[in-house]
């Protein structure tokens, strides 16, 4: 008997060598239907002592999977989840079913990598129809957005007690490549994302808060993280059209065979055309080219690069912002202009190559070269006729504008003592060489009346970040990051014929503490310091003194799964910041605005009714105020203070498809002692679509209840041609009234 024990033990143990011998070092995630590679999904083990996500190229390393593992858990939210015993694998290569996501499906899991809000971001892309990039950048909990002079410009942005002008502090990037503009003619951090094809987006990766070390300049607020998809599943064209003359075509089509996905390869080249006239009194006449093509491959066994080249030309014509005053007593109506002569255009051309290694030692090297030219030119009208009587106070504020950078980022698990950990470190080096930038007054667009600014700019960052994770136990995991990052400026005043420049130096820390209670539970409590920097004309006048404005904040909140069908996030926050400007746009200046602090509290809720009908709401309330001056007058204008977004969503993979979504921002300040309110608005948006393997046909419809409502609003002090005094009151732009629009997609 003991002999027989004996044998069948040796048997065991020579048969889990056999197996560990012939487990492969990773494997390879794809998509079943597409025969494409899956990132981002996440592959653990029951207890989390192994936890990976995979790359770009679907690849997780197995090679810190604990011996005593019988199987992994593979979860993607689009698709199926698998518990494979390691006795099945039998090649490198796991494939998934795409399916429609159910809750049930969902188990909480964040850290330090993946970001507390991965969960209700691929939730969002997957289950909401994309209807234009604004719904996009919409998909960020808490975060609004406003278009106050015509279709083209960059939308005003509103996230966490913040009115952040077109970008003032908020990180965004796409494919790594930046899309805000510092030292911008028009604002600091001006991020016009509409060279962004909205169909071909992937993922959208954010946060809110200063937490994450590899975020740098205006990552105070927040950061969101465009990716574009590295594989067309099918060739496709869509063409779109609407009331007031509104017409879109877009096709993205693979130039490689059918096939080459299998070995890791892409290659399809996409264009955009649109064209509205719009829905003021005076035509927008806005049109819109975007093109891109981009290559995905392996270069080697263990190389792989992602290279593109995308360009973006608009025009427009705009109404501006228009004075209460005027809508009141009937000289114009409420889609009227007092200046029908603004507008603008816009040109940026992209190019960008990465080059990802995975090293032998485990761990992944990634260098990203990037080029973008960039030229604007904005005709805005602001107080009409308050400071040229007879001319009008018509402004040009135009540039033309370089941009070269480099990433290089090094991720390798690592140990700490007899703790598993993971070390990030890397660098960001971006120069902006901005030629002409102009403040000018002109009349009609075409006479100068007036040269207020006028120069070159010469804007240097290099940042370079390390961070630490380390899992303390399956329940437990911290990081500690620090980053440091040093300016140069230089401004070529040609006005006043002078030269000066400024040099600074900041240095960020970071902590991110996560408590993971269940599979349904996880407490998190972030905190660390961001920045933002201010205009380089602002910066070198200040001796350096103001190059960067350090901003302190600290996250506490948990994700929650509520029964099997519900996720639900909260957080209570707060952010201090040192010094806030305020840009004066019809002066060229910009404004101390003196310390602040927000405090506020979050939420996030995602419930699926029944099968394959969805609900979600967000709610953000915030306490934004001045610091060091009397509380009666310590109101941050335009900050918001409650909003809320949410809606319903019918989703399958093939037939009907739906949603209705509302949007609430309540009445906030307009000035600094609440005594002029913007006032706010509650506004439905519907779509629906019916789905087949090679065609889709679907609506959409903005303002569905054709709700008069004010999209911008600023307390202005403005003069019309026929009064004699100047008056202070609230110009808006009036927002989207009923607009419908058809569109149909041929898949092939």
């Amino acid at each position: 008997m003991k002999k027989g024990i004996l044998f069948f033990t040796m048997l065991v143990f020579n048969t889990s060598f056999i197996f560990s011998q012939s487990l492969p070092k990773g494997i390879s995630i794809y998509n079943q239907n597409s025969k494409t590679p899956i990132p981002d999904v996440s592959v653990y083990t029951s207890d989390f002592n192994f936890a990976e996500v995979s790359d770009e190229n679907g690849f997780v390393s197995l090679k810190n999977l604990p011996a005593s593992s019988k199987s992994i858990i593979i979860s993607a939210i689009g698709f199926e989840t698998k518990n494979i015993l390691l006795s099945e694998i039998t090649n490198d290569i796991i494939w998934l079913l795409p399916k429609i996501t159910t809750l049930t499906d969902v188990v909480v899991r964040a850290s330090a990598k993946t970001g507390i809000f991965k969960t209700i971001s691929d939730l969002d892309i997957h289950l909401r129809p994309i209807i234009n990039s604004q719904e996009v950048l919409r998909m960020v909990p808490g975060l609004f957005i406003g278009q106050h002079a015509g279709g083209g410009k960059a939308e005003q942005i509103f996230l966490r007690g913040f009115d952040l002008d077109h970008g003032t502090d908020i990180h965004l990037t796409v494919d790594g490549l930046p899309v805000n503009m510092v030292s911008h003619a028009h604002g600091q951090g001006y991020a016009d994302l509409h060279f962004v094809i909205p169909e071909l987006i992937e993922k959208v990766n954010f946060s809110k808060g200063p937490y994450y070390s590899d975020k740098g300049n205006l990552a105070t607020a927040g950061y969101v993280a465009f990716k574009t998809k590295n594989y067309l599943e099918k060739n496709f064209f869509k063409l779109e059209g609407g009331q007031y003359n509104t017409v879109r075509a877009i096709t993205g089509i693979n130039l490689l065979p059918k096939g080459s996905s299998e070995k890791k390869q892409s290659l399809y080249i996409a264009g955009e055309g649109s064209f509205t006239k719009g829905y003021f009194d005076s035509p927008q006449n806005f049109s819109r080219f975007n093109g891109m093509i981009k290559y995905h491959g392996k270069t080697g066994d263990n190389s792989t690069l992602t290279a593109l080249l995308s360009g973006l030309t608009s025009k427009w014509n705009a109404s501006g912002q228009i004075p209460d005053r005027a809508v009141a007593d009937g000289t114009i109506g409420f889609f009227g202009a007092i200046d029908d002569n603004e507008g603008g255009n816009t040109n940026r051309y992209n190019a960008s190559a990465e080059l990802m290694h995975n090293l032998s030692n485990g761990a992944v090297l990634k260098n990203q070269l990037f080029y973008s030219r960039y030229l604007f030119e904005l005709y805005s009208n602001f107080t009409f006729f308050k400071e040229d009587p007879v001319n009008g106070d018509q402004i040009r504020q135009k540039e033309k504008r370089n941009i070269l950078g480099y990433n290089l980022s090094y991720q390798r698990d690592n140990s700490i003592g007899k703790k598993k950990g993971q070390f990030t470190a890397g660098a960001q080096l971006r120069y902006d060489d901005v030629n002409d930038i102009e403040l000018t007054r002109t009349k009609n667009r075409n006479v100068n009346t007036r040269d207020i600014m006028l120069g070159d700019i010469n804007e240097f960052n290099a940042g370079f970040f390390a961070q630490q994770k380390v899992v303390l136990s399956s329940q437990w995991d911290i990081a500690t990051g620090v980053r440091l990052d040093y300016f140069t400026n230089k401004y070529n005043d040609k006005l006043a014929a002078t030269v000066q420049s400024s040099n600074s130096v900041i240095v960020s820390p970071k902590l991110n503490i996560n408590y993971r209670m269940n599979d349904k539970v996880q407490l998190y409590w972030y905190s660390g310091q961001g920045f933002h920097s201010n205009d380089t004309r602002v910066a070198v006048v200040q001796n350096g003194r103001e190059v960067v404005t350090p901003a302190w904040g600290s996250d506490i909140g948990g994700i929650f799964k509520l029964g099997r069908k519900a996720m639900l996030q909260t957080a209570l926050w707060y952010l201090w910041m040192k010094q806030e400007f305020v840009y004066v746009g019809d002066e060229g200046v910009v404004e101390p605005g003196g310390k602040t602090q927000r405090i506020g509290w979050d939420l996030s809720l995602r419930y699926e009714l029944s099968k394959n009908l969805y609900a979600d709401a967000d709610f953000t309330v915030t306490n934004p105020r001045a610091l060091e001056v009397d509380k009666a007058e310590s109101y941050l204008p335009l900050a918001p203070r409650f909003t809320s977004v949410g809606g319903i969503t019918y989703r399958k993979e093939k037939g009907w498809n739906g949603s209705l979504r509302y949007r609430y921002m309540a009445n906030r300040p307009a000035n600094e002692d609440n005594s002029v309110v913007a006032k706010g608005y509650f506004v439905t948006d519907a779509a629906i679509n019916y789905t087949k393997k090679n065609w889709e046909a679907g609506i959409s419809i903005q303002n569905l209840f054709n709700t008069k409502w004010k999209e911008t609003q600023f307390d202005t002090e403005s003069r019309l041609q026929n009064e004699t005094d100047p008056v202070s009151e609230i110009h808006f732009t009036p927002g989207t009234p009923f607009f419908a629009r058809l569109s149909f997609s041929l898949f092939f």
